[in-house]
């Protein structure tokens, strides 16, 4: 018997927004200038009648998503376009009356077979990846966990236990998981703030002497003034992973620049992420990396809080490629790799220790690979794919309810300003950064928080 609270989707609207980057940005060494968000808008109504409108947004990230290694970057674009506008046609088909998270779990399958079928339309020499379709899709989630939420007149992360759900874990990963609910693994009340990582690119200048041509757009230029107006303790360093004499000066580089900065400031602690986009061939180039980084300056080197994939994201092809012994030294996090519960095995059997979570893979998979990973005591972390607006507020909402969690991703403020405009002055808390950290403690509405 269906419960009051499930729901059944009316109508599904959406559109493409796009936005030039204010400077580059590049993914797995390729840069990029500018996103197009995926914006979708969901009405939907319960059981017992009550109607409301849920919202999700997302930016069509192609680069990372479907790179151009397989196809180029305007084909897989037009291919996440495609997907997207099919998908939301195939959603709004659905008669299902259900909860969020069996929602997901009958529409997936369907964008999956959607991918497979548009790859063979357009010719596609390489066809659409599980990532590209769940991050294309992610909005469509993301809307009807919203307006679940905002239907029910409940914050949606509080509708995750067994009054509002008629199955528990096992049926969405497997029976390790039975008489388990997502409320063990999740939060009533978000955090209220969150260190921000501040994402240090491949291609962003240190100092004025990396400056050619200033931007004068009144926002910060170099690492020192950008750590000064936000009040940074947090870095994410994007390295190149097939250069290690670069990646190792790049590391004792930025933390030099952080050190003295950091000095005037007084402040004596701060951390760093280090995210090769899965561009290092093997795990003995990240081991010498580490080690090379421990022998030039031992407190950077206890700075570096996790590394984000290093390896190539296909672990089936590459079973060679273990992180045993890089995780005894540092928490490594698959990123890349995580579509779904086999993945997330697979990297625990291959080494990996910890778990990125991004609201772009869709509500439903982090919230069940957050669940997965608290299970397996692996490090968790909420990660960003350059998400300004509504995407940014449902990253946000999602790092401050799954626990164990400490600190949040968020670069649009830096790359892709515009996009927040009107955001920022109806949420300054979470967009204005002045202390470091984002106010998370507002996120508390209906729905998804906002």
């Amino acid at each position: 018997m269906p419960k009051p609270t499930d729901i059944r989707i009316l109508d599904v609207q959406f559109d493409f927004e796009e936005h030039q980057y204010r400077t580059p940005l590049k993914f797995g060494g390729v840069p990029t200038d500018h996103c197009v968000l995926f914006n979708v808008w969901m009405r939907v109504q319960t059981h017992d009648g009550k109607e409301a409108e849920g919202m999700g947004s997302t930016p069509l990230g192609n680069v990372w998503a479907f790179p151009p290694r397989y196809v180029p970057f305007d084909q897989s674009l037009a291919a996440m376009k495609n997907l997207a506008e099919l998908a939301a046609d195939a959603a709004s088909e659905c008669t299902l009356c259900a909860h969020p998270l069996e929602l997901s779990d009958v529409l997936e399958p369907a964008f999956l077979q959607i991918a497979d079928e548009l790859s063979q339309e357009m010719q596609l020499t390489s066809p659409i990846p599980k990532l590209c379709t769940v991050v294309t899709t992610s909005p469509i989630d993301a809307a009807i966990h919203d307006g679940f939420g905002k239907a029910n007149g409940i914050n949606s992360y509080n509708g995750l236990d067994e009054d509002y759900i008629q199955s528990d874990l096992s049926h969405f990963l497997d029976s390790n998981f039975t008489g388990k609910y997502l409320d063990q693994y999740t939060t009533r009340h978000p955090q209220p703030n969150m260190p921000i990582y501040h994402l240090v690119g491949a291609l962003d200048p240190l100092t004025d002497e990396d400056i050619s041509e200033r931007l004068n757009d009144g926002l910060p230029e170099t690492l020192p003034e950008w750590i000064v107006a936000d009040g940074l303790t947090h870095l994410k360093i994007k390295l190149n992973g097939d250069d290690l004499e670069w990646d190792v000066a790049r590391v004792l580089s930025i933390d030099q620049v952080t050190a003295e900065t950091q000095a005037k400031r007084g402040v004596s602690t701060w951390h760093y992420s280090a995210d090769f986009n899965e561009t290092c061939q093997d795990v003995e180039y990240l081991l010498e990396f580490l080690n090379r980084i421990q022998e030039g300056d031992r407190h950077a080197f206890e700075r570096i809080a996790y590394i984000e994939q290093p390896t190539d994201r296909d672990l089936k092809a590459h079973p060679e490629n273990k992180m045993h012994k890089a995780a005894e030294i540092k928490p490594v996090v698959i990123d890349e790799s995580l579509t779904d519960f086999e993945t997330l095995l697979l990297a625990r059997e291959q080494g990996y220790s910890g778990v990125a979570l991004k609201a772009c893979k869709g509500q439903s998979q982090a919230l069940l690979m957050g669940a997965a990973a608290q299970e397996y005591n692996m490090f968790l972390a909420v990660q960003d794919l350059t998400c300004p607006g509504a995407s940014f507020l449902h990253s946000a909402g999602l790092a401050a309810r799954i626990r164990s969690v400490t600190a949040i991703e968020g670069n649009a403020r830096q790359f892709c300003p515009s996009a927040n405009d009107g955001w920022r002055d109806e949420y300054p808390e979470i967009f204005n950064i002045t202390d470091g950290t984002v106010g998370t403690q507002i996120l508390t509405g209906p729905g998804l928080g906002h």
